[in-house]
């Protein structure tokens, strides 16, 4: 996501090439530190799982499950350190394991920070199922999966957790724990910004690091990247949500660096951080590593999984191919030379809209894709969204960062919809640290009179700074000023909270997908206690979005 937030005293008294030079030099400080802080204490009870386990992508007839080991004290993540450890997996209907379906062995190597992937074949469709590992005697804790529907299934109904941007340092995972304690997800979406690349104090956090990140300095390399990611998976409310369900993820910057690009990063200043094509390679492998994600290409996050006759999902990769980021005002915006997607991705993307047979077509989309215009905000309000969203303190109409900096992809994407008559497409949104309810129009400018061609549900951070926090104002004060007249320069959103932490639960059914918006009491406790505050639905047919006024 755009814009970002390091405290205000670090930028105040440190130029660019300044934050630069001291950024190189923690990268370059010794890891041992850094690194020991990435996990507890209990690594000395080795072998041991302390990162949790996970499964994702599910398939009607298998899952690709998850884990990491530390065979020993010194195995940490991004270490380098520690032997080649065989660990078993077993598969089974019950929790007891008294009904095994599946089991095997693979070996982790220092090569993969020992991290183990199993793509389990031969289960049944829509089938719950735990799993666990062993390695040297030790088992881990046993973890539910589920697999997807028989691709010609009629389902009556799925259910999905909708999560993005999670910034370790501002908060606790409370929305993960309420999403697991629901036990009736079929999988969950994270939509990027899974991870977050600064350093201790440079992104939002209300001026209060909650709790530190490892390492403190920011993440370049490939045993930074590695030993962030390990950081995470020690968080006890992720670690229950993985247990708990499959997750189907994308990412979006931050699993990289702020604003990320095909050929670079706002946050990465070339030579002074190394080569960007050997930070982006670093970041995507250590992803691949400890993500439980089934690549279709290699190096991409851009894939489609289908859940009987009801939903496929096409989940997209913003970052990998996209041109850079326009200069605002300058009307490269509409340049047709700039792709967000891709040439090939887009191509993908539409040919598999179009072919479609199923009643529910998703995509999950990294960024907004509906057109925003800031309207007549006051200079006080206009000052923190323009941060939020990278935009120039002025305030023209524009996050570039998002499809409205890549007009020309988005053209031609909904035309493609309309021309095709292609009905019931929820685009699936992160990204943002709002909360938004809208239709896709054709035409912005003249909507609603001109057709809308697809429905959007953006979920807000699970703990990123929204614009309460960069105002340091109480919850629910700036949405109650800014929502209304964001509404009223954007007249396909429906809905528009700027100010609350949570996450979404998709509920979709033949005729009809509704989203449920659920909000955090406080980030800052561990304790937090989530409540319903809005949903939204689309009606099967309509491209439009209605309120509803009962969580499913």
């Amino acid at each position: 996501m755009t814009s970002r937030f390091r405290a205000t005293e670090h930028l105040n008294s440190l130029s660019p090439r300044r934050r630069t030079v001291v950024k190189a030099a923690a990268a370059g400080a010794v890891l041992a530190g850094p690194l020991a802080a990435a996990i507890p204490a209990r690594a000395a009870e080795a072998p041991a799982f302390l990162h949790g386990l996970a499964s994702g992508d599910p398939l009607p007839n298998g899952v690709l499950l998850w884990t990491r080991v530390t065979p020993t004290p010194e195995a940490i993540p991004g270490s380098g350190l520690g032997p080649d450890t065989e660990v078993g997996w077993t598969v089974a209907k019950d929790k007891a394991f008294t009904n095994v379906v599946a089991k095997g062995t693979t070996t982790a190597t220092a090569a993969t920070d020992h991290t183990v992937k199993a793509d389990i074949r031969g289960l049944e469709p829509a089938t719950d199922y735990w799993f666990r590992f062993s390695a040297g005697g030790t088992d881990s804790p046993a973890a539910r999966t589920r697999t997807a529907p028989a691709a010609d299934a009629a389902v009556p109904n799925l259910r999905f957790g909708v999560v993005s941007c999670a910034n370790w340092e501002a908060g606790y995972f409370s929305s993960y724990r309420h999403l697991a304690a629901r036990g009736d997800l079929d999988a969950w979406l994270h939509l990027g910004d899974y991870i977050y690349e600064y350093g201790t104090g440079e992104y939002g956090t209300r001026d209060t690091v909650v709790r530190p990140h490892a390492p403190t300095h920011e993440i370049l390399s490939l045993a930074d990247y590695r030993t962030r990611h390990g950081r995470y998976k020690t968080d006890p409310d992720l670690q229950a949500l993985h247990a708990a369900a499959p997750v189907v993820a994308i990412w979006d910057d931050h699993e990289f660096a702020n604003d990320a690009w095909s050929g670079g990063a706002e946050n990465h200043t070339e030579g002074a951080e190394g080569a960007w094509a050997a930070r982006q390679a670093a970041a995507k492998q250590a992803y691949f590593e400890w993500m439980p994600v089934r690549t279709a290409i290699a190096g991409t996050t851009y894939r489609r999984l289908r859940f009987g006759k009801l939903v496929d999902l096409s989940l997209l990769d913003l970052r990998s191919f996209r041109s850079q980021q326009a200069a605002v005002g300058n009307g490269s915006v509409d340049d047709p030379d700039r792709t967000l997607t891709g040439r090939a991705q887009l191509d993908w993307l539409k040919a598999g809209l179009k072919s479609s047979d199923t009643t529910w077509r998703l995509v999950g989309n990294s960024v907004m894709i509906s057109p925003f215009a800031i309207g007549s905000l006051s200079a006080e309000l206009l000052k923190p969204l323009a941060e939020l969203l990278g935009l120039p303190k002025e305030g023209l109409a524009l996050n570039t960062d998002q499809w409205d900096g890549y007009t020309d992809d988005r053209r031609e994407l909904l035309a493609h919809l309309r021309s095709n008559a292609i009905r019931n497409t929820v685009f699936l949104t992160g990204d943002i640290h709002m909360a938004w309810a809208n239709d896709v129009p054709v035409n912005a400018g003249t909507y609603p009179l001109s057709a809308s061609a697809a429905t959007e549900f953006v979920v807000t951070s699970v703990t990123s700074d929204n614009l309460d926090d960069i105002l340091k104002v109480p919850e629910g004060v700036v949405s109650a000023v800014a929502a209304p007249v964001i509404r009223a320069a954007n007249r396909h959103v429906h809905w528009v909270d700027t100010d609350r932490h949570g996450y979404g639960v998709l509920d979709i059914t033949a005729e009809r997908a509704q989203m449920d918006y659920y909000v955090l009491s406080d980030r800052t406790k561990a304790n937090a206690t989530s409540s319903w505050a809005r949903s939204y639905r689309t009606r099967s047919g309509t491209q439009k979005v209605e309120r509803a006024y009962d969580p499913v």
